[in-house]
């Protein structure tokens, strides 16, 4: 039997001369952003204390950032379309290396949310036309491997972030932490700026859906703030269900207003290829799974009795066993489709869930690491093709719009995730840790 490859009825895009050197430079840029993402996290304890700020307001340098990625994404996605992708992902780098230098230089909490913002608004560029650029440079047969290529650099970023935190906090301090950024930023942009191709709009005169864009950021914005709130003060608040009732009304209106739109900033058209809307829909169903690891750390620390290094050792588990994987995913799904090896990922996840299902108090680190394996190696097969797939059904003068929809599948997925995971099993519900043998390989275990 064929693989199924999805159809693309137009060109590939501009040449490359060295489609390696490009993809490159898009690579440094993706791993930048995934790192910043999860070494922020763990500076919180130390922002507070550095900053003299509450543990309230610190959270904030979190929830500015995730506000602008989330509500920009598709408006960022189709200005790539509109003005070149390159032209764009240049400017996204450029953005987000001086907001980290401005993040380095920040004097005060408040700055620092501002400044975080900035730094967003660069992110926002280049997570949402990464991939479309990556699609237009490697070579069709190859598109598989390539995607499974920047999946390992997305878990290497997640994984890498907690411990690299941790060493420049410890050494260095906070600032360091930002610092990082603006060396890895300019490499990546000379990289890009030299080996990524012009990608000229294939389609000429069109223009920004300026209505549709604020609809959608209306919309997009009450929904993370809704969640984000719902997670911390409860979901019974009336202002909860004020901020996602306006985003339920907002989406509508944004559907009604694209589809009466000559030149929406979101063409609806696309979610008549089943393999592109279905496809989508799975990515986002999967991250909302994947939102629910967030409880790890307290199930480590509350339940396990793990100290905090500990932890973030052990948080490593999924992102390298998924990183280990997509490029292998990459290759099966270039062989044997993507249909296959993507159902192969989602059984694994699913085997996943019922192994993290069965720790208790008794489970010893090897059973919690074989417990959580089997959820990395699953997304790693899994998104990996379903990116491919869909990647591959969208038309080149939509790469960019069709890149910010899976870039913000997954951002949608975490951001729900995470309070429906949290609802279904809240940290303060949870058993104290039992006294049982410390493992061999750790020189200790913090005891209740």
């Amino acid at each position: 039997m064929r693989p199924y490859i999805p159809p693309r009825t137009e060109a590939q895009g501009p040449s490359c001369a060295n489609p390696g050197l490009a993809i490159t430079g898009v690579g440094l840029g993706v791993f930048m952003a995934t790192v910043d993402f999860s070494i922020v996290n763990i500076s919180l304890p130390t922002l507070m204390a550095e900053l003299n700020a509450s543990l309230a307001t610190v959270e904030w340098v979190i929830i500015s950032y995730a506000l602008v990625v989330t509500s920009l994404m598709l408006g960022a996605a189709r200005l790539g379309d509109m003005l070149g992708k390159r032209r764009v992902y240049l400017a996204g780098l450029a953005v987000f290396s001086l907001g980290s230098l401005l993040c380095a230089l920040a004097g005060g909490a408040i700055w620092l949310i501002i400044f975080r913002a900035v730094q967003a608004l660069g992110a926002v560029m280049m997570q949402s036309l990464g991939m479309g650029i990556v699609t237009e440079v490697a070579p069709r047969h190859r598109l598989g491997r390539v995607l499974g290529i920047m999946g390992s650099v997305v878990a290497l970023g997640l994984a890498a972030g907690p411990p690299l935190g941790g060493l420049l906090i410890g050494a260095i301090g906070w600032r360091a932490v930002f610092w990082v950024n603006v060396p890895v930023g300019l490499v990546a942009w000379l990289f890009v700026a030299r080996y990524v191709p012009e990608s000229p709009p294939v389609e000429t005169g069109q223009r920004f859906d300026a209505a549709g864009a604020l609809v959608l950021l209306v919309c997009l914005t009450a929904y993370a703030l809704g969640v984000t709130l719902g997670q911390q003060w409860g979901f019974e608040r009336g202002e909860v269900w004020g901020l996602l009732g306006l985003s339920a009304i907002t989406l509508i209106a944004f559907v009604r207003l694209e589809g009466a739109r000559a030149q929406p900033m979101l063409d609806l058209s696309l979610f008549r290829d089943r393999v592109f809307g279905l496809n989508l829909v799975m990515a986002w169903l999967a991250f909302l799974l994947m939102g629910g690891t967030f409880t790890l750390p307290f199930i480590l620390q509350i339940v396990l009795g793990y100290t905090p290094q500990q932890t973030g050792l052990m948080m490593m588990v999924v992102p390298v066993s998924m990183g280990v994987t997509s490029p292998l995913a990459g290759n099966l799904a270039d062989r044997l489709g993507s249909r296959v090896v993507s159902l192969a990922g989602l059984v694994l996840m699913a085997i996943g869930c019922l192994c993290l299902s069965s720790i208790d108090q008794q489970v010893g680190t090897w059973g919690y690491i074989l417990r959580v394996a089997p959820l990395g190696v699953g997304l790693g097969l899994f998104q990996t093709p379903n990116n491919s797939a869909i990647m591959g059904a969208a038309p080149r003068h939509r790469l960019g719009v069709a890149s910010g929809l899976v870039a913000l599948s997954r951002t949608l997925g975490n951001t729900s995730g995470v309070p429906l995971m949290g609802a279904f099993s809240p940290p303060t519900s949870w058993p104290r840790p039992a006294r049982r043998p410390t493992p061999t390989f750790w020189p200790r275990r913090r005891r209740p």
